[in-house]
């Protein structure tokens, strides 16, 4: 299990990520949140195996809306007895 941070920029407000990515997430048993951010990118802490996030990364960009320019990622520590994921 890890925990990841993630800031992503480009085409990521108003065209479905936080609900897409609360999509995947639900799909690949990942906990966490994601939100927007008042400069537009969008922040996420994703909580799971390495591969589940790694696939939840691919699902969120196969959107024909959603143009992802940088992910910035750093792993941080797992957060005891989350059980969801959510949009905040």
């Amino acid at each position: 299990m890890v925990r990841k941070h993630f800031r992503f920029t480009g085409r990521v407000q108003g065209v479905g990520f936080r609900y897409r990515a609360k999509y995947a997430a639900n799909g690949m048993c990942i906990t966490g949140w994601v939100k927007n951010e008042w400069d537009g990118s969008v922040e996420m802490e994703a909580q799971g195996t390495e591969e589940a996030i790694n696939k939840m990364l691919v699902l969120i960009n196969r959107s024909d809306y959603i143009v992802i320019d940088t992910i910035e990622t750093k792993v941080i520590p797992l957060v005891e007895g989350e059980r969801s994921f959510y949009v905040r």
